[in-house]
C-alpha cells in the first residue's frame, strides 16, 4: 500500500463538516489533507503546516484518475512529506 493510514473525511466522521473542522482534525491527528478544494490551498498559504496540503488541480475527474495521479507522483509526495518546512504541493494531470 503506497499511502498507509490514509482515510477519507467520511471515515473520520467529518463528511459535510466545515473546512476549518477538517483542517483542525488533520492538524491534530497527523494527517495530510489531499484535496481539489482551493480553500485548503488558501488555508495552507495563510496558516502553514500542520497539516500539509496536497492540492490537486485536476478538474472534474474520477477517483480512479486521482489515484493514478497520486501514484504517479508518489516519489514527489514522499519527498514533500519528509520536508519539514514545505506546507503545500500542487499536483496536476499529466
Amino acid at each position: 500500500m503506497q499511502f498507509p493510514g490514509s482515510i477519507h473525511v467520511r471515515e473520520a466522521g467529518l463528511k459535510g463538516q466545515s473546512d476549518e473542522k477538517i483542517w483542525s482534525f488533520a492538524a491534530n491527528n497527523g494527517f495530510i489533507v489531499t484535496t481539489k478544494d482551493d480553500d485548503f490551498r488558501s488555508l495552507s498559504l495563510l496558516l502553514g503546516a500542520p497539516p500539509k496540503v496536497i492540492w490537486l488541480v485536476v478538474g472534474n475527474t474520477s477517483t480512479a484518475e486521482i489515484l493514478q495521479i497520486l501514484l504517479a507522483n508518489a516519489s514527489a509526495i514522499d519527498t514533500f512529506i519528509a520536508e519539514p518546512i514545505t506546507a503545500l504541493i500542487t499536483l496536476r494531470k499529466p
